[in-house]
């Protein structure tokens, strides 16, 4: 095996073990990316989840307020 080939053979192996590192780091990354993203829809369904009893809250206060406010006009 002439030596020109033998350069040739090692560059692309190193070549193609860089592209292979490359896509399994970049996978890598994509998925914890991916992740985050489902911890943040969870959370945010949480917030959203507990605004709503907090305003259901304050709508029933609000009726009991009425109700007794007609009733005490009545």
């Amino acid at each position: 095996m002439s030596s020109t080939s033998k350069i040739v053979l090692s560059l692309t192996c190193i070549v193609t073990t860089g592209i292979v590192g490359y896509v399994h780091i970049k996978q890598q990354s994509d998925r914890e990316k991916m992740h985050e993203g489902v911890i943040r829809d969870t959370e945010r369904q949480q917030r959203r989840k507990i605004e709503n009893l907090y305003i259901l809250e304050k709508q029933n206060e609000l009726t009991k307020q009425l109700k007794k406010d007609l009733s005490s006009s009545s």
